[in-house]
């Protein structure tokens, strides 16, 4: 297809130490059906031969074709939001891409495709969905949960359902994250969940998947593709993990409260009083809210948490 035809996509890549599986990575991005796309790559300060890597398919493929930059150095969510907030950066369409995963050739043709047919003009619209688990070596090892109940504010507060490695997102959702700016969040995917449906935007998630989501040692979020992953992941949010999420995601939407829907306020000011409540009236304001989970065992846990005041 002519790229003259094809609606413009920037790609935003954060890096870290990533040399063992960013060239697999690289090579599935120039794979993609659609080419009309920049890839904007930020590196926090890796020490390995990441950057040699980026260098090298520069000059393959063009300064054009990918743009560097050094980082904030303040983790990886804050490493994806200064992309995502930077205004110099304009597309059609904008994609999260992680170092380590394999895109289809289609994933970004289906994202695109589907953005274009479901939103109308002006509207706050983002694109998630499954991933397909693999081990080291690209050898799938399973799916990510299936979600099947509505993408709303009720959900965003309490949950994140789609890895920002599968997102991809219109420009009026770029504009709104300009406008906000960079927050606190410990998740740029899962801050892109909550402000989007928060400001009433819609936020879909594609039962099928579209990239290999590799699992492996280094990886700083993992998919709790195994038991026992699981049970590590829910005893550190029971440590305290979860709560101070929380914290960072209420500071976060404080931040962009001028742009959240009214009724969308009111449910972020009850569920602040319900975290400090009483036991009795933590469980009661939680029904109130109306928030939930997009599985049986994370209704189970958000209950728990409610009792524990870890929340």
């Amino acid at each position: 297809m002519n790229t003259l035809l094809e609606p413009s996509v920037a790609i935003l890549l954060g890096t870290y130490n990533g040399e063992k599986f960013l060239e697999a990575q690289l090579d599935s991005l120039e794979a993609q059906s659609v080419t009309n796309w920049t890839l904007y790559v930020s590196d926090d300060g890796s020490t390995d031969a990441t950057l040699d890597i980026i260098h090298r398919y520069q000059s393959k493929w063009g300064t054009d074709k990918i743009r560097y930059r050094l980082g904030p150095q303040k983790g990886f969510a804050q490493n994806f939001l200064s992309l995502a907030c930077d205004t110099s950066i304009k597309a059609d369409y904008y994609a999260f891409c992680d170092q380590d995963d394999v895109w289809l050739p289609e994933k970004l043709s289906i994202a695109l495709e589907h953005i274009a047919c479901e939103s109308s003009p002006g509207q706050l619209y983002a694109y998630g969905g499954r991933t397909t688990y693999t081990d080291e070596n690209l050898k799938p090892i399973g799916l990510s949960p299936l979600f099947v109940f509505p993408r709303t504010f009720r959900n965003a507060l309490i949950q994140s359902i789609a890895g920002g490695n599968t997102m991809v997102f219109n420009q009026a959702t770029k504009t709104l994250l300009e406008k906000v700016g960079m927050v606190p969040t410990p998740s740029h995917d899962w801050w892109l969940y909550q402000l989007v449906t928060g400001a009433g935007g819609v936020m879909y998630y594609d039962p099928k998947p579209y990239i290999f989501y590799r699992q492996h040692s280094a990886a700083l979020v993992g998919g709790n593709s195994s038991a026992l992953a699981a049970c590590v992941r829910l005893c550190k949010l029971l440590e305290g993990r979860y709560q101070k999420w929380t914290d960072c995601n209420i500071q976060s939407l404080r931040q962009a409260e001028k742009l959240l829907l009214s009724n969308n306020i009111e449910i972020l000011n009850l569920f602040e009083i319900m975290r400090n409540a009483k036991l009795k009236d933590r469980l009661r304001l939680l029904e109130i809210c109306g928030l939930y989970r997009q599985t049986w065992r994370g209704t189970i846990s958000l209950l728990i948490f409610a009792v524990l005041k870890k929340i």
